[in-house]
């Protein structure tokens, strides 16, 4: 859902493509999740409520099958997996893409594949974290042609 009213079509089929591509690379079948694209305001507020910061960041995800301590996971209802949602404010991938030199697609394609790996329990709360969602990350965008210089479109 594109809260901001300013994605293209084009943009909303190239997440969609991104996140069904890092589905199957993380072998997920059968599965929902929601995007929600919005402005650093909103993200700001919804970073201030949830998790006590009072700053816009780039995207935040809200994963369905986090385990707390003593939680089971009950699987093989018959129905999709119904993983989360992922926010991404379009203002910073916007002002990251410009910073870094890279193409706005590039940047979205990039905060997709970030929430969506955080949806799947993946972390970057210490280096050897980091080290793994990162390289993840890079297999899933480069494997679809998409790389810090740009997007090549297949």
């Amino acid at each position: 859902m594109d809260e901001t009213e300013s994605l293209k079509e084009t943009d909303m089929q190239f997440v969609e493509r991104i996140l069904q591509h890092a589905a199957k690379e993380e072998k997920i079948e059968d599965a929902e999740l929601s995007v929600s694209f919005v402005t650093n305001d909103k993200i700001r507020e919804i970073n201030r409520e949830y998790r006590d910061k009072d700053q816009p960041t780039d995207v935040i995800s809200f994963a369905m099958e986090e385990q707390g301590e003593g939680e089971v996971v009950i699987q093989d209802s018959g129905e999709p997996r119904v993983l989360g949602d992922i926010i991404i404010s379009l203002d910073r991938t916007r002002e990251q893409a410009a910073d870094y030199g890279h193409s706005f697609e590039r940047e979205l394609g990039f905060l997709a594949v970030h929430g969506f790996l955080h949806l799947m329990g993946y972390d970057h709360m210490n280096e050897e974290d980091e080290k793994n969602m990162f390289a993840k990350q890079d297999v899933i965008l480069s494997s679809l042609g998409i790389t810090r210089d740009g997007y090549e479109s297949n």
